[in-house]
């Protein structure tokens, strides 16, 4: 979207979201969007109906995660919270789950969400993933479900999560990439940008990004065509201490 600028794009992708957390105007309905959930082999028992009602992933990345009882995770762009209340559940009470979103409409769903089930292994705040409100080397495990294509500026993302992991943390991420470049048609459209898709760049690229961060063993661990993109679940390691 060459007309806007990082933080006109940013103010669309907040009233874009603001719509899908509220249900009765998201371009889903709750049903299909916990169907979604399902499809993705979210284990959604006990996770509260909120947080599956305004589910806009593109993939299941608490799979690829491996999560231990005790982490400290970080979920960026965690929306409603579904990722992050079924990270909870699987690193207990002496875990912790940060969740990290720009939209105050969804980071208020999800914290009436936690206190209504009151869960105490998670603490959603309000920031973007490029200037992380996350001390250094304070994570073991980052997620993160089809945002990451949403930022304007890709490197500052992954610098980012670099920064707050610990050494020998690690990332797993599902998100949109591609095989071809988007006609100019398609990337110029906000409406395709807020969708998750005039934003991604080619999995080269995207992957690139991350081992130029610092990262190593960065790898595709599964992909799958989604409209004119592809799914991606991919891991990477920032390297142990020396």
């Amino acid at each position: 979207m060459s007309n806007l600028n990082d933080e006109q794009i940013k103010d669309e992708v907040k009233k874009a979201y603001s719509k899908v957390a509220e249900v009765s105007t998201s371009c889903c309905g709750p049903s299909s969007r916990k169907d979604l959930a399902l499809q993705f082999g979210y284990e959604i028992e006990g996770v509260p109906e909120t947080a599956t009602e305004s589910f806009a992933g593109c993939g299941n990345p608490i799979v690829l995660a491996s999560l231990k009882e005790g982490e400290v995770v970080l979920d960026l762009g965690s929306g409603a919270g579904l990722d992050a209340f079924v990270a909870a559940r699987k690193v207990g009470e002496k875990g912790m789950v940060i969740g990290v979103d720009m939209t105050p409409a969804m980071l208020e769903k999800a914290r009436k969400a936690a206190e209504k089930a009151g869960l105490t292994n998670l603490d959603f705040r309000e920031g973007d993933i490029e200037n992380l409100p996350v001390d250094d080397n304070s994570v073991d495990v980052i997620i993160s479900n089809c945002v990451i294509n949403l930022a304007p500026d890709k490197s500052k993302v992954f610098k980012e999560a670099f920064r707050v992991l610990r050494p020998g943390g690690r990332l797993a991420i599902s998100d949109i990439v591609l095989d071809n470049e988007l006609p100019a048609s398609v990337r110029e459209s906000v409406g395709n940008y807020t969708g998750c898709l005039g934003g991604a760049i080619l999995e080269d690229e995207y992957l690139g990004l991350i081992s130029e961060a610092g990262f190593e063993k960065v790898e595709v661990v599964d992909r799958a065509v989604f409209n004119l993109g592809v799914s991606a679940k991919i891991s990477a390691y920032k390297p142990e201490a020396n």
